[in-house]
């Protein structure tokens, strides 16, 4: 009993952990909720401390919360912000499907540390958790709250700057080996050259779409449910409080926040953060486009493509000396497949958790959505970091590939037909010759003439070649 203290709530007496700041309602869910281990994200809790302290100010300034008790609850919830009070935040994912029992577990926090802090300033306060900390909100609007909040900071801070560098450095790439030309493919075939730079272009601009998609989705997510409390209705809390809480979160945080338009909608779907999570889907997907690019370019290195090759960062096998696999790309698919079954998990707490005025899948949907938002930040910049800026190109065989693409001769139909220009391909192909030689022998164009029209760069650039 030592390692405990009583601590009492409307369903009576419940041992809690002697030096926790949180009490009954947390430890409940501590016992009712040994699922998965997956606690909330540091993002999750800093929008959440956030909340409480944007919450108390607004009720103070409104004359509803005493100024010294709002005072300390804001002193503890910035606390809880910053990332000192985490080890007190213990519940799983896997709980009430409103997230009550991670609000309680925010208002226990804020209620105990807040009493510390004022006892260690001199003061006795008896800062409640519901009462308090908790006044003119409910659950029901926190916590879906918190998730727009802590999706808007960590794609802003963490997820768009971390694509702008990938889109640079491919941008870069692309740039170092703009007059490289190399055999396109379709269907794993060979098909028409094209440049490093048109490449490397593509999956920039692939990037770029992301960033645009990933703005585009969050001015949705910029409303804020709060306000609503239990159902979109308001009760129990002020007619200016939504307005002015959104105010208060966009002057802490520097981000256009705004109270919902419609407070029912906001409470009672999560369309908004499952149209961000299919917008984080599809940079996976993008994401995945291009390290399975890089991988297949960098196969070999003797029987493969060897179009590229990526840095050596580690050995590759445990029985097999020298060998070097692409790891950086490995790494980045398996976090866009992640990203992807996130996004499923997302889209069913929007669907099947979307009852009546409430959603009851929020505290999984919020995980996932984070977690996506996260590896899709990390992946970007390890992939531009440590595989793209020191992709090297090799050139001699590239070259020598597209000297004996039988495809090239495509720039031939216009002049030859393109009943020809397949038996020359074929004949090329066969006798492993390059095509001007059996093109010199199959049609009457002198060497000068071949030499225009099979000219690789040219092809690159779209138009005839003749």
């Amino acid at each position: 009993m030592s390692e405990f203290r009583i601590e009492k709530d409307s369903m009576g007496e419940i041992k809690v952990p002697k030096n926790a700041y949180y009490a009954a309602q947390t430890q409940r869910a501590v016992e009712n909720f040994p699922i998965s281990g997956i606690r909330f994200s540091r993002s999750m809790i800093k929008a959440l401390g956030i909340v409480k302290a944007s919450c108390a100010k607004v009720n103070a300034d409104l004359g509803l919360l005493d100024a010294d008790i709002a005072s300390y609850i804001i002193k503890a919830a910035h606390e809880v912000a910053d990332g000192k009070l985490d080890d007190h935040f213990p519940l799983d994912i896997f709980q009430t499907g409103s997230g009550t029992s991670t609000n309680m577990n925010t208002n226990e926090v804020i209620a105990s540390r807040g009493n510390e802090i004022a006892k260690s300033e001199g003061k006795d306060l008896k800062i409640h958790p519901n009462d308090h900390v908790n006044f003119g909100q409910s659950s029901n609007d926190v916590f879906p709250t918190a998730i727009r909040i802590a999706a808007v900071l960590e794609s802003k801070n963490a997820l768009v700057p971390s694509l702008e560098h990938l889109h640079t450095v491919l941008v870069e790439k692309g740039e170092e080996y703009k007059d490289v030309v190399k055999t396109g493919r379709t269907h794993l075939m060979d098909a028409m050259p094209v440049t490093f730079k048109q490449v490397f272009g593509g999956y920039a601009r692939a990037i770029e779409l992301g960033i645009a998609r990933v703005d585009s989705a969050l001015e949705r997510v910029l409303e804020l449910p709060q306000g609503g409390t239990a159902v979109g209705t308001g009760i129990n809390t002020h007619a200016e409080f939504g307005s002015r809480f959104a105010a208060e979160v966009a002057r802490t945080t520097n981000l256009p926040f705004m109270e919902s338009v419609d407070h029912f909608e906001a409470q009672a779907t999560i369309d908004a953060p499952v149209e961000l999570s299919g917008q984080l889907k599809t940079i996976a997907v993008s994401l995945m486009k291009i390290a399975n690019d890089l991988r297949w370019m960098n196969s070999g290195p003797k029987s493969g493509i060897s179009d590229v090759m990526l840095a050596p960062l580690q050995p590759g096998s445990s029985i097999m000396p020298g060998k070097v696999n692409p790891v950086i790309e490995e790494s980045t698919v398996m976090a866009c497949a992640q990203v992807i079954g996130n996004d499923a998990t997302v889209t069913l707490a929007g669907g099947v958790g979307s009852n009546f005025e409430l959603n009851v899948m929020l505290p999984v949907a919020a995980h996932n959505l984070l977690e996506s938002i996260k590896l899709l930040a990390n992946v970007s910049r390890n992939l531009a970091d440590l595989s793209i800026k020191d992709v090297v190109v090799n050139t001699d065989r590239v070259k020598g590939l597209l000297d004996k693409n039988p495809i090239l001769v495509t720039a031939l139909n216009p002049i030859i037909g393109y009943d020809l220009a397949a038996q020359i391909a074929k004949k090329a192909y066969k006798e492993d010759r390059s095509l001007k030689d059996v093109a010199l022998e199959m049609t009457t164009l002198s060497e000068a003439e071949l030499d225009k029209a099979l000219d690789p760069i040219k092809m690159t650039q779209g138009g005839f070649t003749e």
